[in-house]
């Protein structure tokens, strides 16, 4: 589930600059224009990683979704939260819930990305990912403030109305309320992947800014369908077909609009784009 977490509440990690752009997808009716552009949330300085369609989209934009609301009260409701539904109860230690092997090896990771051992082991599986994941941005040296979202929600103009898909309290609930077994295979994943491969995502980043979709799918997608199939349908494409409800409505008005999610979100024939296609619409794209 980690790099579904990366795709929503933490991020990709990248070390070197980008020698392409990320991918935009267009889509069109008769009166409606919606720019589609997958996210990276935390970015190490520097990168320019900009289409030029994103920029001129953001420049004329009516309205403007993201998957949660930015700004520091919804970055504090999300860790209040997260810090009340994501703790073990007293008597439950993630360490024993793991079988043997996955603790010993959860232990290494911490070790090697400098996480706290004693707070991992009070966490439900969910948070225990974010955690791991956050360890492995601040060693890379990335931060949420070069991050997609907030870069894009500078950018916008003033009259650009702000949407967002889900609030704190429905992102959370997606994983707190998970099945327990699903959280406890996909953090396993997560740290087998960490340790076997601790410079995946720097290779996700550049499938991401290369517009690689198809090692994207392999890399980002693949190992939660096989990890737990019902939780990657609860985090990804069942808040797909939400979400392309909502575009849908929007579509049926007029005007502007720039959709802002995690890129996971729109590749595949499970992703945003494809399933507003096949309603109908003009989609240009990758």
């Amino acid at each position: 589930m980690r790099r579904l977490i990366a795709g929503a509440l933490a991020a990709l990690l990248f070390a070197g600059p980008a020698l392409a752009q990320p991918p935009v997808w267009v889509v069109r009716d008769q009166d409606s224009e919606m720019i589609l552009f997958g996210s990276v949330h935390i970015l190490p300085p520097g990168l320019d990683w900009r289409p030029a369609a994103l920029t001129r989209a953001l420049a004329e934009a009516d309205d403007l979704w993201f998957e949660l609301p930015i700004g520091p009260a919804a970055d504090q409701e999300v860790a209040r939260l997260a810090g009340s539904r994501g703790v073990l109860a007293p008597d439950q230690s993630l360490f024993r819930l793991l079988p043997p092997k996955d603790a010993e090896r959860l232990a290494r990771v911490a070790d090697a990305y400098g996480a706290d051992k004693a707070v991992l082991d009070r966490l439900e599986p969910w948070l225990a990912e974010i955690a791991l994941a956050a360890a492995a941005f601040r060693k890379a040296g990335a931060g949420a403030q070069d991050g997609v979202e907030r870069a894009i929600a500078a950018a916008a103009p003033p009259s650009a109305r702000r949407r967002a898909f889900e609030t704190p309290e429905e992102q959370i609930a997606l994983f707190d309320e998970a099945p327990l077994a699903d959280q406890l295979a996909s953090l396993s994943q997560t740290v087998r992947e960490m340790e076997d491969d601790p410079d995946a995502y720097q290779a996700l980043v550049r499938a991401w800014a290369a517009g690689d979709l198809a090692t994207l799918d392999r890399e980002a997608l693949e190992p939660l369908r096989q990890a737990s199939p019902a939780l990657y349908r609860r985090l990804v494409d069942a808040r797909n077909a939400r979400w392309t409800e909502q575009l849908d409505a929007r579509l049926k008005g007029r005007g502007r609009t720039v959709v802002v999610v995690g890129m996971g979100h729109l590749i595949g024939p499970g992703g945003v784009p494809a399933r507003l296609r096949a309603l109908g619409y003009s989609v240009e794209g990758p």
